[in-house]
């Protein structure tokens, strides 16, 4: 696969207006023959690359002050970690770390354990996002963590790149501060988030629920421009790290894949 600008992901922030894409007419559920992912769960003893791909070489646009860099994402006994550092990279002075699923995947239950990083201006993301650059609408599901205030999580989704379904979720003793349960059940007519098993958001409006196959994506970026949203950008010094133990995906229908699953708890 190249490191082509097919692979970025297009960041449509409808609050801010980021970029118009030209988005493709939403075309109707035809969710089977898009979804190509089966159910697995990845507990990232080694980074599986028939299974991941690295982005690499870009950035998502004047908003992002870092550089998608592969040498910004290790495995380190058994964690994947993202990472954030000051280093001139392409067309900027710091690099960052994202992976996406090589597949689409449908309806069914996203579940991630992961430590998100420390630093305003930082966001620590594990979404779906599919777009204009896969032929398709610009349709997400997200977890977003921004470093301003690492004690709640954004959950966020996309319809035709139209957004502004955000709400705000507490995470107890801090997202960045240890390893935290992110989930979402995704259904034709209802869209559920939790987190550490509680539901904090359901959405039961068809027009707030997304219909087309996405890929699965974790990132750690950074923004000079955004401080209203991510908070001002204040680098440390030192490195920031995201850290996913686990993400698994379970097609409806499956039984749970692991113990701690949520798919094991849910009707």
């Amino acid at each position: 696969m190249t490191t082509s600008k097919s692979h970025v992901r297009v960041f449509g922030l409808v609050s801010i207006a980021l970029m118009s894409a030209c988005v493709l007419p939403q075309l109707g559920s035809a969710q089977d023959a898009q979804s190509t992912g089966a159910s697995f769960v990845d507990n990232f003893q080694r980074l599986d690359t028939s299974r991941w791909y690295i982005s690499d070489g870009w950035n998502n646009g004047a908003h992002q002050n870092c550089t998608w860099s592969r040498k910004q994402v290790s495995i380190k006994d058994g964690v994947l970690e993202l990472g954030f550092v000051h280093a001139k990279t392409g067309e900027r002075d710091y690099a960052c770390g994202e992976i996406q699923t090589m597949k689409r995947y449908g309806y069914g239950t996203y579940e991630a354990r992961y430590r998100t990083a420390t630093g305003s201006g930082l966001n620590s993301a594990f979404f779906t996002y599919i777009g204009p650059a896969d032929k398709k609408p610009h349709d997400e599901i997200d977890f977003e963590v921004l470093g301003k205030n690492a004690g709640q999580v954004q959950v966020n989704q996309y319809i035709s790149a139209k957004g502004g379904n955000e709400k705000l979720a507490p995470v107890a003793g801090g997202a960045d501060q240890g390893f935290n349960d992110y989930a979402f059940v995704w259904e034709k007519d209802r869209l559920r988030y939790f987190v550490n098993g509680k539901l904090v958001q359901e959405v039961t409006d068809p027009s707030k629920i997304p219909t087309n196959a996405q890929k699965i994506f974790f990132s750690l970026w950074g923004t000079d421009t955004l401080s209203g949203w991510m908070g001002k950008f204040a680098y440390s010094g030192e490195p920031a790290i995201m850290q996913i133990k686990r993400v698994a995906f379970t097609a409806p229908g499956e039984k749970c894949l692991f113990p701690e699953s949520i798919t094991c708890k849910l009707d």
